[in-house]
């Protein structure tokens, strides 16, 4: 029943669509280990996942525990596409430094690397020595890469348009906040945005990350503010000059009406009103 919806990806929200009702979180305690699908203990788990356990059981822990580092055991699967000569599925020992995985996928004037999907965090070259592994930079497997050429902000506006969409429209804070991210994202972009706006974003985001009631609307905030503080050039290279700018033009808004009427003269009332 979910048909798709990057929300039944939360193993709750999956269990609720496999149940045929819709993709909706659900609140927690119970766990799904306890009360999952039919309301039995249930496990939910990648593939990844399922096959190390198998390794593991095949070879043992300390087999398992000679790759990787102290915290972060094993191997990690990642898929390597954008601005590199040789995308795809990767395997990396757990500690492997994003600029020895840039190295390796042939990336060359990375200006930026997206990791762990949209939902993940924007990595700037000063911290291309960061390491995958838990206790650093975690991921599901999403390893984006974008160079010098690219315009970020239009990275940043792609992923606020595909929340607002994906929403499961459950809460507040991840509805009505995602939608004004990207009506406001959408603005600056087409060159109207203001100091204001920026700021806007800055506080919708951080409610968003503090009250939305899953993962999906608490990290949908996360590449506007991680570009807002690590590419803060994107944004201010767009602004107006001006301190303020409705996001609604209502004299535009009425144009199309006054030309229908023909009551479009310089002097219509409504403009003698102003």
């Amino acid at each position: 029943m979910g048909a798709g919806a990057y929300i039944c990806g939360e193993e709750s929200s999956l269990i609720e669509s496999l149940e045929g009702k819709r993709g909706i979180p659900r609140k927690r305690p119970p766990f799904p280990v306890t009360h999952g699908y039919q309301d039995r203990p249930t496990v939910v788990n990648n593939v990844e996942t399922f096959m190390a356990a198998a390794l593991i059981a095949i070879h043992g822990a300390d087999w398992f525990r000679s790759v990787g580092t102290e915290q972060s055991s094993g191997t990690k699967l990642l898929s390597i596409s954008g601005d590199c000569e040789r995308p795809g599925i990767y395997e990396f020992p757990f500690g492997v430094s994003i600029q020895d995985i840039l190295k390796d996928c042939v990336a060359k004037d990375t200006q930026a690397v997206q990791i762990a999907g949209a939902a993940g965090f924007t990595i700037q070259t000063a911290e291309f020595d960061r390491r995958i592994a838990f206790d650093d930079v975690s991921t599901g497997g999403s390893f984006m890469v974008f160079n010098q050429q690219r315009e970020l902000l239009d990275m940043v506006q792609n992923f606020t348009r595909f929340f607002a969409h994906e929403s499961c429209g459950f809460c507040t804070p991840c509805r009505v906040g995602g939608a004004l991210l990207k009506d406001l994202v959408d603005k600056v972009h087409a060159g109207h945005g203001t100091e204001a706006d920026l700021q806007q974003m800055r506080e919708i985001g951080a409610l968003m990350r503090d009250t939305s009631h899953c993962g999906l609307g608490g990290t949908a905030p996360n590449p506007v503010l991680d570009t807002l503080e690590k590419f803060p050039d994107i944004y201010h290279s767009r602004l107006r000059d001006s301190r303020y700018e409705p996001a609604f033009d209502l004299d535009a808004a009425l144009q199309e009406a006054r030309q229908i009427s023909g009551r479009d003269a310089d002097a219509a009332p409504f403009e003698a009103e102003q």
